[in-house]
């Protein structure tokens, strides 16, 4: 499904309302995000699709991929061992799946199920830019703030790898490639 000239946050959303909306997709077990800019390798689904089934207690897993830009960081979103919430980056252990406090959603597959869960507030996906007292954030950060407290977990599969490209065809960031 592709949704053009919509607000991340309320892209997902509205994507995932009319998936659940559906008859047919709202009976299937799992939802990828992919976003325009990210290349998983070519078995990445399979691997993450296997991951789901080796890991019940998950509700979504994503390949392992940087924010963009010159320091950019790995999309492993909080250390789950911290006793103080936070999102601050954690250091990829390769090939390893990585348990976290919340994932980006460049390449993360999720259980469709948890999106029925009436105590999830709506909409899921806000990116948040502060002109209205909450703070700033992204969308996929603001889920996981509201889905960890009720009980969903998430993990990022390093083993999975998804880079990033820019207009002018330029993979990058060239260093954080193993």
């Amino acid at each position: 499904m592709l949704l053009l000239g919509m607000e991340v946050g309320e892209a997902y959303s509205t994507a995932i309302a009319q998936i659940l909306s559906n008859p047919e997709l709202s009976t299937w077990d799992y939802i990828l995000t992919v976003e325009e800019d990210n290349i998983p390798q070519q078995d990445a689904l399979v691997r993450l699709i296997a991951q789901m089934e080796k890991h019940p207690e998950l509700a979504a897993i994503g390949g392992l991929y940087w924010t963009k830009g010159l320091g950019g960081v790995p999309q492993i979103w909080g250390d789950v061992r911290d006793p103080i919430l936070n999102f601050r980056p954690q250091v990829p252990v390769p090939n390893q799946l990585v348990e976290c406090v919340g994932t980006a959603m460049g390449f993360t597959l999720y259980r469709l199920s948890m999106f029925k869960d009436q105590r999830l507030r709506r909409p899921w996906f806000r990116t948040l830019n502060g002109s209205e007292g909450l703070g700033v954030g992204t969308q996929d950060l603001y889920f996981w703030g509201n889905a960890r407290p009720f009980g969903y977990r998430c993990a990022i599969d390093c083993g999975v790898l998804v880079g990033h490209y820019d207009l002018d065809g330029k993979f990058g960031p060239p260093d954080k490639v193993w």
